[in-house]
């Protein structure tokens, strides 16, 4: 619940207008410490997740991060590039800034899907990606969100802000 007064200019600031963004890559992980295995297409299950994917009916069903950052965390780490099952998030998109999805409800592919809030490193970045791996990553670990609505997410699908008829 937010204290900012839904009038406000920060308020409209906001809740103003998010560019769509597109599905770059997904990843599905069967079992917890497994590797995550890239798929083109990913079943979503209303309030449990990813089909297949190790993390469904817990709060965090749906792990995304921006590509963008990809080229960021790689960077920190002094690399040239990154494979993205690195980062054991579930949906890389790009073209839009995850973090502006806070208590927005978005359609990815054919599934509706609410944001839950940030997605934070876990001490297995050290692990994944080496001395410096959990700081490369602070601040860009994207998203989690939960699955309101089931449907189909396939690469290339686009991610759109569902209008909210409450805000202003």
């Amino acid at each position: 619940m937010s204290l900012l007064n839904p009038r406000s200019p920060l308020a409209r600031l906001l809740n103003g207008p998010i560019r769509p963004g597109t599905v770059a890559w997904i990843g599905v992980r069967a079992e917890r410490r497994q590797p995550v295995i890239p798929v083109a297409l990913a079943e979503l299950e209303a309030g449990r997740g990813i089909r297949g994917d190790h993390a469904r009916g817990r709060t965090r069903q749906v792990t995304l991060m921006q590509a963008e950052h990809l080229m960021a965390i790689a960077a920190h780490l002094g690399r040239p590039a990154l494979d993205p099952a690195l980062l054991r998030r579930n949906i890389l998109v790009r073209g839009v800034n995850l973090l502006a999805l806070k208590n927005r409800t978005f359609r990815l592919g054919t599934a509706i899907l609410r944001t839950t809030g940030e997605c934070h490193p876990c001490s297995r970045m050290e692990e994944v990606l080496g001395p410096g791996g959990y700081n490369a990553v602070r601040g860009l670990g994207g998203i989690t969100a939960s699955v309101v609505t089931g449907g189909s997410v396939r690469v290339d699908d686009v991610l759109d802000v569902i209008a909210d008829p409450a805000l202003p």
